[in-house]
């Protein structure tokens, strides 16, 4: 019986520990979860809280006290900068496009068009947002990877358009220009021109690019596109 007795107690022993240990297993990874799960969601709220800051902070002070309207209520207005900001270049959008409006922007820019480092910045910064937005349709519609920037090394680029003006002439004809975005910050990155011939076009989608370039290739699109063992050479 004595035998017996120890022999449970022996049992019981090695078992304690492996639910303990169960447990703490699980605590690790509902904690775990609970961060995969609030993390997106605290950053986006972050991201959206300090934007909203940020606008309010410079448009509101513009704003006459007489018509702010946080003059009388007791707390302030998030979002009341945006809001007014959006409404403003509505606004401007309306009357710069009639007959009226365009000829007083006219009269605006050769006015800048005379200051000269003004002018320089004005007229770059405006073609570039001219470009962005009347080619939304156009700009970085294909995934590639060229090799770069060594042979047998490749890097994800987004194709920009095909080459034009003194670039095509030099280059030949059938050359595309390829933004190569640093990760994880693709804001910045290289502008290469490239024959077409020698890039890989994948089947994926420019977002899902994207989100591979900002993950530094821990994120992959999956189903959103194929593996680079599909991707092909076009000729």
């Amino acid at each position: 019986m004595k035998i017996n007795n120890e022999d449970e107690k022996d049992q019981e022993i090695l078992v304690k520990p492996a639910r303990h240990k169960g447990l703490l297993l699980w605590l690790r990874n509902s904690f775990l979860t609970g961060i995969v799960v609030s993390a997106p969601i605290g950053a986006t709220l972050w991201l959206v809280w300090s934007f909203l800051r940020w606008v309010d902070g410079r448009v509101v002070p513009l704003i006459p006290e007489e018509y702010n309207p946080e003059t009388y209520l007791p707390v302030a207005v998030p979002g009341l900068g945006l809001l007014i900001a959006v409404v403003a270049l509505t606004l401007l959008g309306a009357l710069t496009a009639n007959i009226f409006g365009r000829s007083l922007l006219r009269f605006g820019e050769r006015l800048v068009e005379r200051v000269p480092l003004v002018s320089s910045i004005y007229g770059t910064v405006k073609q570039i947002v001219q470009t962005v937005l009347s080619q939304q349709d156009r700009s970085f519609d294909k995934v590639v990877l060229i090799e770069y920037p060594r042979h047998g090394s490749y890097a994800v680029g987004f194709v920009s358009a095909p080459a034009q003006g003194e670039i095509a002439k030099a280059l030949g004809e059938d050359i595309l220009g390829v933004f190569i975005p640093t990760a994880p910050n693709p804001t910045s990155g290289f502008l290469i021109y490239e024959k077409r011939k020698n890039l890989v076009f994948l089947d994926m989608q420019v977002e899902a690019g994207a989100k591979l370039i900002i993950s530094a290739g821990l994120v992959y699109p999956g189903s959103n596109g194929t593996q680079p063992e599909d991707s092909k050479r076009t000729a």
